[in-house]
């Protein structure tokens, strides 16, 4: 749905978004007006006290101000109610009956006033039960109406005048020589406007001159993806039921025999699986361990404090052993419970983190005979800005020809461990200690694909070298690099992941399903809401929402409908790199990008979809980058990334497979 265009200006809410405040408002004035009826009726010959004459006007105002209130929300909600998200004809008239009721707040405004005024002279004796009525009117009123302020607030689109000026001038007179020009002002306010809001959530963090290009090219990233589509955040949320709904559907469906023959590996492939998932099981502690303590109170979260408090002043390696802050030893100890290492285990503990710079730690692993880096994943607003840094850029690296493209901000910050690694003479260091043992380079998350990117650049001076990166970004590596890792990387991936399908092409990918599928239910959206909150919560069937789709061959399919081109402003730079090959000399700005190395996916077997349960059950496979190249709906989709998650399902996996060694 076409935000609302109200005063002149674009706003971030539909005309149908009002049913569910609307009805809500409805009955809390329902409510509200039956009270003070009531109160007004019982007392309506006792109003001879001193103030009683004000009191008798205030009630019997409130009474009729309410009652119109009540009736501009009945008209509201109804109106609201019509039509579908495509189709808002049915709504015109919306915009005249959001006047009314927004009139009405200034009559509400000055008998809120009235009332405080009443409520706080002393000289007013009525009886105790007409001042309390009059208490909680006043506060019921100055509730509202903060409320009120609050969400006008929160759908104000600080763009909505050059949008909607954009958007009703500009695409009508394409060949106008001032379009050019107002485009460019357009996208330049956009993005003046993301890096503001970049800056104000990264406020508490010192900002450099890093952080401010940071800020560019992530309110670069956010302005070209949202700038091509007309749909207001309630339209997104639909579109996501409706996604899961159809996803699950598909899911329910038989596979083809053949489907199922073809996934049946040979037992030398699953010996393979066998091996390496009793290494990740391994070496996945590592990568949690890099998480410090946040991550060993969450796992445990009643004796973690007292555990920490006990032990970590014990033990402590000397002072140049340890980079960065870790107050109280709770990092360090934290890594010494979850390893289960000594701290004359550790070569280098770094917990310096800016932007570009991720912690990570070196340690020698005696059982593996391996010495470990485990690179720390996604825990500070400076790693959700490396994150965030999503442009692509050359990797150059001699001796090997499979150069291409990577995800810039990750590349940075395994430029950084490199050089602290070798330049600071560490590697160095451990191999003198043991020199017998292998390289390994493990993470979790943004630490997965730095350790991906941190082993391409060690491979050739470590032929051994193995990297085991979990829940690594789907957009990290180009398709040559990515085959290429495949002799040395091994990539965890648990369930519907959302992180390891994360990459600009997904992203437009899923844009275009959400944009689809809402322009063509044939459902108003106040029942896409409800049914998919039900749906979300207590499960079931998903509902069959009928559709424009329904009935029309393929290749009808492959052409947008009209209310689809309606949403669809205008196409964005990653759109577009999607349908049409990138110029010779110049690479698109977000290309294809893929997981690195051998991939192992885990999902789940057998377990209660939305309730906890103890008897989960895991399989493995080997898989392929092409699995992860569409975004699942789920809800699932975060809690599958966290490390604890995988670290569960991996140790299930491994003990499962012990457990039929010993038999």
């Amino acid at each position: 749905m076409p935000g609302l265009v109200l005063f002149g200006r674009r706003w971030a809410i539909g005309s149908d978004d009002f049913v569910l405040p609307g009805a809500f408002e409805l009955f809390v004035r329902l409510v509200w007006w039956i009270g003070i009826f009531v109160l007004y009726t019982v007392h309506k010959g006792q109003f001879n006290c001193p103030g009683g004459g004000l009191l008798h006007s205030y009630l019997l105002g409130l009474i009729i101000l309410l009652a119109s209130i009540i009736c501009a929300l009945s008209a509201l909600v109804y109106v609201s109610m019509q039509g579908t998200i495509s189709n808002p004809g049915p709504r015109k008239s919306l915009p005249k009956i959001l006047y009314t009721r927004l009139l009405l707040y200034f009559p509400e405004f000055i008998w809120a006033v009235v009332g405080a005024v009443w409520v706080s002279d002393n000289s007013v004796q009525c009886e105790k039960t007409v001042i309390n009525g009059v208490i909680g009117t006043v506060i019921a009123s100055w509730i509202i109406i903060v409320f009120t302020v609050l969400g006008v607030v929160i759908v104000f689109d600080p763009l909505g005048g050059k949008k909607t000026f954009y958007l009703d001038g500009v695409s009508r007179n394409l060949e106008s020589s001032q379009s050019g020009q107002l485009l460019y002002n357009v996208k330049s306010s956009a993005t003046r406007v993301w890096e503001k809001r970049i800056r104000l959530l990264c406020c508490c963090i010192v900002q450099d001159d890093d952080h401010r290009v940071a800020f560019t090219s992530i309110a670069e990233l956010f302005r070209s993806y949202f700038s091509d589509t007309d749909l207001v955040p309630s339209d997104i949320a639909a579109g996501l039921i409706l996604l899961h709904q159809e996803q699950d559907k598909m899911e329910n469906c038989p596979k083809e025999p053949e489907e199922v023959l073809c996934h049946s590996p040979s037992s030398l492939v699953m010996d393979d699986l066998d091996v390496e998932l009793e290494n990740a099981a391994h070496y996945m502690l590592f990568a949690a361990a890099a998480y410090g303590w946040p991550y060993y109170v969450y796992t445990n979260p009643y004796t973690a404090l007292c555990k920490l408090n006990g032990d970590c002043c014990r033990n402590r390696p000397t002072d140049s052993d340890i980079t960065g802050s870790d107050r109280h030893n709770f990092h360090f100890g934290s890594i010494l419970k979850i390893t289960g290492l000594q701290y004359r285990d550790f070569i280098h503990i770094s917990f310096h983190n800016k932007i570009y710079e991720i912690p990570f730690f070196v340690a020698l692993d005696h059982k593996k005979e391996a010495i470990v880096v485990a690179v720390r994943g996604t825990l500070s607003f400076e790693d959700i800005l490396t994150d965030l840094s999503a442009d692509c850029e050359d990797l150059t690296l001699e001796e090997v020809l499979e150069n291409g493209f990577v995800h810039k901000g990750i590349t940075q910050a395994a430029n950084y461990i490199y050089r602290k690694l070798i330049n600071d003479g560490i590697l160095n260091q451990a191999f003198t200690i043991a020199p017998e043992y292998r390289l390994v380079i493990v993470g979790h998350s943004l630490g997965g694909g730095t350790a991906s990117i941190l082993a391409i650049m060690l491979r050739n001076s470590f032929p051994t070298l193995r990297c085991y990166a979990f829940s690594p970004p789907g957009g990290l590596l180009s398709k040559s690099l990515a085959d290429y890792t495949k002799h040395f990387i091994v990539s965890v991936i648990v369930g519907k992941d959302l992180v390891a399908r994360l990459s600009m092409p997904n992203m437009e990918d899923l844009k275009r399903r959400i944009v689809r599928i809402v322009a063509n239910c044939n459902r108003p959206k106040y029942q896409i809401l409800l049914r998919g909150c039900w749906y979300e919560v207590f499960g079931g069937d998903p509902d069959d929402f009928p559709t424009e789709l329904d009935g029309r061959n393929q290749d009808a399919l492959t052409q947008p409908l009209l209310a689809e081109e309606s949403l669809m402003v205008h196409r964005s730079p990653s759109y577009n790199a999607l349908e049409e090959e990138p110029h010779l000399n110049s690479p698109p700005q977000y290309p294809h990008l893929y997981l690195p190395g051998k991939i192992i996916h885990i999902v789940e077997e057998c377990s209660s979809r939305r309730l906890c349960s103890s008897d989960i059950k895991y399989t493995a496979r080997w898989s392929n980058e092409t699995v992860f190249s569409s975004i699942l709906i789920s809800p699932k989709m975060i809690t599958d990334h966290m490390p604890d998650v995988v670290l569960k399902a991996l140790n299930s996996l491994s003990q499962e497979h012990g457990s039929c060694l010993s038999c």
